[in-house]
């Protein structure tokens, strides 16, 4: 196998907690779609994709969220000229940063020798200088090479207080300072000798993995059990691994910036003008929106009566505001966030109290994603709960059962393959069947667009663990 010049690492991890309503741990930041169209982990494939010298990208990220990855990555595909193979590691839950770029370390060694120079990227960041990246990059592939650890710095444009300072002189970091006041910030800012901390890294596997030996060696020798595990090729590696969790379980969680990087004396800086955003929160997401003549900033329909400097955001229904200043709202189908703009970083908190309480819209929206496609909640109540179902091409979903819960399907369009019971039969649009509780079942789209159908249960108990698998394609218990 030819040796790479480098190998992308796109870290798709976290939840974006503070951009709920939007982003939720089942469909997070990373998936966020903005106004071109392209989510934020696609433009992250196609840029890493794009360098030259990249001939192949190994993602890091939670394994429910392999099938979505996929499809964002194939949807994205055509905009770059040139095959790309595409590797994951695939956690059973998020354990930070450090852990996963050391697992990512000793695979990419594992195969192309411990020279093999990583370059790590955050699948929720922004670039908008695509050529000014390459250069940085160059300069980081090469600094790497000569055994450094580093971090692409990021030339500041204001006083920021949400990201972290690399205090620099030239490509030596003097140190790292923590996300600080705002009149630190402005201090920091004035004096010219400080870079915002981009969390982007370049450097081998062989430098990593001795840095984390040395300031860190739980997490190495935690992730060393854990990567024995993983099932080998010699020849070709693996296009996904799947972390084994009970080893996984016994891996510190850490940073790379806490475990390694602000004790390293072996670090360095690439300072870089490259249009770089990290959309962290509501204030940073409004700067893609163009500003009206009143400073609002404006996505979907909206009636707006004397109301100043307000981000207002809605995924369908229309959004009336009359004299009101300084306000984020974002309604989406089944949740309406409304705070104060200087209170942005607080909605991570509304995040934290929902998931304690064990509300499930911390975690879903009403449109579900699967790797066989989606389904949406219509309507529900005490004793029933309407869907609507789509089905991909070649998709079909695992052969399964329910104790509690009957079900009605409508075809709307496309053709439906259908097993109930021992029966195997095909409905078309406008035809339709009904499930009984406690008979196996599956459904399939063996056509060539999607399917799709409106399914009603009806049953004492509706919640999404009742069911039981048989058969399924996509890895799931």
């Amino acid at each position: 196998m030819n040796k790479p010049a480098f190998v992308p690492v796109i870290l798709c991890g976290g939840v974006g907690s503070r951009l709920w309503p939007v982003s939720r741990s089942e469909r997070p930041k990373p998936f966020i779609r903005l106004a071109d169209g392209q989510s934020l982990l696609q433009k992250a494939w196609i840029r890493a994709a794009s360098l030259s010298g990249v001939g192949e990208i190994l993602t890091v990220s939670n394994k429910e969220l392999f099938f979505q990855i996929k499809d964002e990555y194939r949807k994205a595909a055509s905009q770059v000229k040139k095959k790309i193979s595409d590797r994951y590691l695939l956690e059973p839950f998020g354990k930070n940063t450090a852990p996963a770029i050391t697992l990512a370390a000793l695979t990419l060694k594992s195969l192309y020798g411990e020279d093999a120079v990583l370059l790590v990227l955050a699948a929720d960041h922004l670039i908008s200088r695509p050529k000014p990246f390459q250069e940085a990059v160059s300069k980081a592939a090469k600094l790497a090479r000569q055994g450094r650890l580093v971090v692409f710095g990021i030339k500041p444009d204001s006083p920021e207080t949400g990201y972290g300072y690399i205090e620099a002189k030239g490509h030596s970091v003097l140190r790292f300072i923590e996300k600080p006041p705002l009149k630190d910030a402005q201090k920091y800012f004035s004096s010219g000798k400080f870079l915002w901390n981009s969390g982007m890294f370049c450097f081998t596997a062989k430098t990593l993995l001795s840095e984390i030996k040395k300031h860190r060696p739980d997490i190495l020798s935690s992730c060393l059990k854990t990567f024995a595990a993983f099932p080998k090729n010699s020849k070709i590696g693996l296009s996904r691994i799947d972390i084994d969790p009970k080893l996984f379980a016994q891996v510190p969680e850490e940073s790379l910036d806490y475990a390694v990087m602000e004790k390293s004396k072996n670090a360095s800086v690439v300072s870089s003008d490259i249009g770089w955003s990290d959309i962290g929160s509501w204030n940073a997401m409004e700067t893609l929106i163009p500003a009206d003549k009143n400073g609002n900033r404006v996505k979907g329909k909206t009636v707006l009566l004397d109301a100043q400097n307000c981000h207002i955001q809605t995924d369908g229904r229309v959004v009336a505001a009359i004299g009101i200043k300084d306000l984020l709202v974002v309604d989406t189908s089944d949740a309406l966030l409304i705070a104060a703009k200087n209170r942005a970083q607080d909605v991570k908190e509304v995040y934290s109290r929902l998931k304690s309480q064990g509300d499930e819209i911390h975690r879903l929206h009403r449109t579900v994603y699967r790797p066989w496609g989606t389904y949406t909640i219509l309507e529900e109540g005490p004793d029933f709960k309407i869907k609507k179902i789509e089905v991909l091409p070649h998709r079909r979903l695992s052969l399964q059962l329910h104790k509690q819960r009957s079900e009605h399907w409508v075809v709307l369009h496309g053709s439906a393959t259908i097993q109930r019971g021992e029966k195997i039969f095909t409905l078309k649009a406008n035809e339709s069947t009904f499930i009984p509780p406690k008979t196996k079942h599956r459904l399939g789209n063996e056509g060539k667009i999607p399917l799709a159908l409106i399914e009603v249960q009806c049953g004492n108990y509706l919640g999404e663990d009742d069911i039981v698998r048989f058969q399924d394609e996509y890895g799931r218990p």
